[in-house]
This record gives structure tokens, sequence and C-alpha cells, in this order.
């Protein structure tokens, strides 16, 4: 077959520049480090880097928000640990409130004291996090959950908690509702209130009780009425809804339990003659912990003159103390609950941690250039060009008139 010399010199010439293309090609893919320069040199390898890098990226914004849930929980928690170190601060005031020794300037001073109390706990509640939202106002983050009133505070925020995504199947609570934490504490047993007749002279003092038999409880008005004859003392249960004597002439022992319908207190002191308590149901299940440090303070305020005010001072008291401590349960289960929410977005870090380091490596596998090989290619085509070059020098400079 004749060739033409055009001929062979194109072929010369594609031959070189194929080897060319080729070289240049290693060179980039060792100089970038990636094997795919462009789609084109493997699509089916593009489409799944593709896919894996999304994957990552929508992994490392999960640990972004995993990262703003931790912080905000945290500052929550500590704010809650504060207060309750707060509530701790108070409980001790109203047990030394309750000293015989003090007189009325000296609660009149525990008050005051207690006022500034409740001014540093409506500021607690009224914390914000790093990005300015409120940590206790539900839903409405830039709403300021509480203002302080004449009978405690005023809860502005709402029921619910906002939620941040932190897996692809987990969204968890950053934040919890103020009412639900300082305004759902459980007021005395939550069940029934007791609570010492006006007229009562003696210095006895009736306690918040309990529920021994939630079965037989009848949701019923009582009084206990006390009659003290010749140094002895003894009660009636009248049920005062129904209009029945439940029992009468029981002998009286200061602090022994009194039981009926389901129902279960004591009583203390020393009653007069003529003195009464009611037992009714609440209509009041929850009170705030504002209020009740309100009511407290007002307590506190109030002169004591004669033995029936400090039986009221001492009943007062032991209210405050009960829903304290209802408040201060309130309060640790909030912040027990934050901690398993803690724990939890701990555990999804390792995981998410653990899923990064697959996506790299299976983006590193499709899409990184093996060296060893690249090396040694660069060197094959670099074998190549040269060839192809020393080939084309030799053919273009043949010449029939280099015979004749």
């Amino acid at each position: 077959m004749r060739l033409s010399t055009n001929t062979i010199y194109e072929q010369s010439v594609n031959a070189v520049l194929l080897q060319q293309e080729s070289l240049q090609k290693t060179q980039q893919q060792v100089a970038t480090g990636k094997r795919m320069q462009t789609p084109a040199d493997d699509p089916i390898a593009a489409a799944r880097v593709l896919n894996v890098a999304q994957a990552a990226s929508i992994n490392a914004q999960y640990a972004e928000n995993r990262n703003n849930a931790k912080n905000s929980l945290a500052l929550s928690d500590t704010i809650l640990s504060n207060i309750s170190t707060l509530i701790q601060d108070v409980r001790t005031d109203v047990v030394s409130a309750g000293n015989g020794a003090l007189n009325n300037s000296d609660r009149t001073s525990l008050a005051n004291t207690l006022r500034g109390r409740l001014e540093e706990l409506v500021g607690l509640t009224n914390a914000t996090d790093s990005s300015g939202n409120y940590l206790f106002s539900g839903y409405q983050g830039a709403t300021k959950p509480f203002s302080q009133t004449l009978t405690g505070a005023q809860y502005y925020g709402d029921q619910g908690q906002r939620l941040i995504q932190v897996a692809s199947s987990r969204q968890i609570a950053l934040s919890d509702s103020g009412t639900d934490i300082f305004e759902r504490v459980k007021n005395g047993n939550g069940v029934f209130v007791t609570a010492i007749g006006a007229a009562n002279n003696g210095s006895a003092v009736i306690s918040s009780g309990l529920v021994a038999d939630p079965a037989s409880l009848t949701g019923q008005d009582y009084r206990v009425d006390f009659t003290v004859a010749a140094g002895v003392t003894t009660y009636s249960v009248v049920n005062t809804t129904t209009s029945t004597t439940l029992s009468s002439n029981n002998p009286y022992t200061s602090g022994s339990t009194i039981s009926f319908d389901g129902l279960q207190f004591d009583i203390q002191g020393a009653p007069s003659n003529g003195d009464t308590f009611t037992v009714a149901p609440t209509t009041e299940p929850n009170r705030s912990l504002f209020t009740t440090i309100n009511d407290l303070i007002d307590t506190l305020e109030t002169p004591v003159i004669t033995s029936a005010n400090l039986s009221n001072l001492a009943a007062g008291l032991s209210t405050a103390l009960l829903n304290l401590d209802n408040g201060l349960d309130r309060v640790l289960n909030t912040q027990s609950s934050i901690g398993t929410r803690l724990q939890e977005l701990d555990s999804l870090q390792s995981t998410g941690v653990d899923l990064n380091l697959q996506y790299q490596q299976n983006l590193s596998q499709l899409q990184d250039v093996d060296y060893t090989k690249a090396i040694s290619d660069l060197t094959r085509q670099q074998t190549y060009l040269e060839a192809a070059q020393k080939a084309f020098h030799t053919v273009s400079g043949l010449s029939l008139f280099n015979y004749l």
C-alpha cells in the first residue's frame, strides 16, 4: 500500500499529540491527587462521589447542630443548677424563720432578703443562649418568658420546646417551657389542702398531709373540731359536705396521725377548746415557684402577736417548705432530662464522627489517585512520548534526494 507524505506526517503528529495528552492527564492526576479530572473520566464513580459528598455535607451539618444543641443545653443545666442552689438557700431561710427566738423585726429582715432572691430567680429564668434566644420561653425564643408581678411572676412564653435536627431520623429539644418547670409545681400534696380555723386560739398546727389510699378518696370537705375539758383534749371529724360525723371523742396526741377516707395528716401543738381545722379538695393543684416565695414573704411580714398568729406563721412556713421541695424536685427532674439529652448527643456525635470517617474513605477510594500506579504510568508515557517524537523526527527527515 502506498502512503502519501502528508498521511505519514499526520499519523506521526497524531501519535505525538496522543502521547502528550496522556502524559498531561497523568501529570494533572499526580499534581491534584485526584484520579478523575472530569466526570467523563469515570461517569459511574463521579455520580457516586456526588452522592457520598452530599451525605458527608449533611452529616457535617448535623454535627454543627449537635454542637449548638449541646451548648444550649449545657447553659440551661448551669442556670438550673444556680436555681437549685437558690431554692436551697431560700429553704434554709425558711427553717431559720421558724426559730422561736426571732421577733417581728428579724422576720421582716428575712422577708427583705427573700425579695432579693425572688428578683434573682426571675433574672435566672430569663437567661438567654449565645444566639440571644431565651432558654425557658418554649417556642418563643425571642420572647422574654417571665415578668415580676405583685403576686410573683407572669409567664409570656408558650408550652412548646424548640427542636433541632441532630441526625437523619432524630430531633432533640434544645429548650424547655418555663411554665412547665417553674409554674406547674405541685401545691402541697396536689390533692387536698389543710387549713387552720380563722378563730383558733391555740398553738396547734396541721400538716399538709398525704394521700394514703387513692381509692378511698371522696373529694368532699371535712372539719376537725377540738374539745378541751378537764385537761383532756379530744377531737371529732365531720364531713361538712354531707353533714356527717365520721368519728368523735378521739383522744388527741400531738403529732399523732389522723386518717380517714384515704386522707392522712397530723396536728402538732396544743389546740384550745373550740379550735377547728379544715380539709378540702385543692382548687389549685399547682402553684408557681414565684408565688410560693411571694407568699412566704407575706407570711414573714405578718406581725405575730397572738398564739393564733404564731400558728398561722408555723403553717405558712410548713407549706412553703413543702412547696419549695416540690419546686426543687421539678427543677432537678428537668436537669435529669437535660442530662439524658446531652448523653444522647454525645452518642450521636460519636456515631457522626464514625460516619464522616467512612464517607472520607469512600471518597478516597472513588476519586483519589494511586500514586504508585500514576508515577509508573507517568514514566512509561514519557518514554512513549520520547519514542514518538524521535520517530516523527526520523520520518520527517527522510527525502528521496538523499539517495540521488
